[in-house]
């Protein structure tokens, strides 16, 4: 049997096999739990919780400016 004939078939189904895979394990797989590199501290009461970004970057020069512009 030709197997570059046959990729199409072969892909497909080793697609059906991840995703039954996948359906298989997914209720004794632990929820993800992702570790923040940052502390979380409850807002007041009185005060939502509010994010802060900081965005770290040089400024465009004129040239640059007018390049996008």
């Amino acid at each position: 049997m030709n197997v570059a004939q046959n990729m199409e078939v072969i892909a497909v189904a080793a697609a059906i096999v991840f995703g039954a895979s996948c359906y298989a394990i997914a209720p004794a797989a632990p929820a993800l739990q992702v570790a923040s590199s940052t502390a979380t501290v409850a807002a007041p009461a009185d005060k939502a919780a509010m994010h802060v970004v900081v965005v770290k970057a040089k400024r465009l020069s004129a040239a640059e400016k007018a390049r996008f512009a």
